[in-house]
This record gives C-alpha cells, structure tokens and sequence, in this order.
C-alpha cells in the first residue's frame, strides 16, 4: 500500500489519538450548535488540505448548518493527527471562541500552552 492510498501523508498518525476523538465526541452537541462551517471555513480548510476538495464540496452542498457541522466532525473524526492540528489552526483564526471546546491538558484548556506544544503559534 502507498501512503497516499489511505488519504494522509507518509508518516503521519492515523486516526485520531483517544484524547481528541474524546474531545469530538464531548463537545460533539455544542459544536453542532456553535460552529460555523460556513463557505469560508471549510474552503479555509480544504486550501490547508485538512479536508479534500470533494468533502468541501459535499459539506457546501448541505443547506442546514447544523447538519453541515455534523458533516464536517464527521469527517474530521476520519482524518489524521496533523489534519486535526490544521483544523485547529484555522479555527483559531475563523471561530477562536471554539477553540477551548477542543484544547485540554490534564482537565485544562489552555490554547496557548496548546499552540506551544504543537508549534501552531
């Protein structure tokens, strides 16, 4: 199998660690409420290639918000580690006020110790 047979890069980490699927599926009902994944973010997000051109598509075409977000945590929940962390950066920049749904260190959240850790800063 070639690495881009499974839709990531070589060497990057696949699927999601537990914290972060924990993280989507905690917040998985504030988020449907909250975020925004307007025509704005998820071109943001398919420009980073955090998700693919189609699913940029797929997500664009659904008219209701809230099944539009479920789309896209679905979708997120499928990716890897380093789309997860591209997710994040552009969310930082798009709806900041989301961030500390899905940023935790031993029961904290903390963006900034967060972007520290990752090298997002």
């Amino acid at each position: 199998m070639h690495c881009t047979d499974i839709g990531v890069e070589c060497g990057e980490i696949r699927p999601l660690n537990e914290v972060r699927q924990s993280l989507l599926i905690i917040n998985k009902i504030q988020l449907l409420g909250r975020l925004d994944a307007n025509d704005v973010l998820v071109t943001e997000l398919a420009n980073v290639k955090c998700i693919t051109l189609p699913q940029r598509e797929h997500i664009r075409n659904i008219q209701q918000p809230r099944e539009r977000n479920d789309k896209l945590i679905d979708f997120l929940s499928r990716r890897s580690m380093a789309n997860f962390d591209k997710f994040m950066k552009v969310l930082s920049k798009e709806q900041s006020h989301l961030v500390p749904l899905l940023v935790t260190a031993d029961g904290e959240t903390h963006y900034i110790r967060y972007c520290l850790e990752t090298n997002l800063s």
